[in-house]
């Protein structure tokens, strides 16, 4: 399953995790819970860290007035 990057801009919020929580449905029933583990902390890794880099780039960013 290959979304599109404009498809995904489009989807309303409700769309979007329903989206997310499909792929992670489909992950869960084709690998092993040690894997499963491991994405797990993978993911939470780089949404923490992205979160972060825009967190840093907001404080950084001149703000308009």
């Amino acid at each position: 399953m290959m979304v599109e990057k404009q498809e995904v801009n489009h989807l309303q919020s409700k769309e979007l995790t329903a989206l997310i929580t499909a792929i992670a449905n489909a992950l869960a029933d084709r690998i092993s819970l040690h894997e499963l583990n491991l994405l797990a902390v993978i993911f939470t890794q780089l949404g923490d860290t992205l979160a972060t880099i825009a967190t840093h780039r907001d404080i950084l960013e001149p703000k308009k007035e």
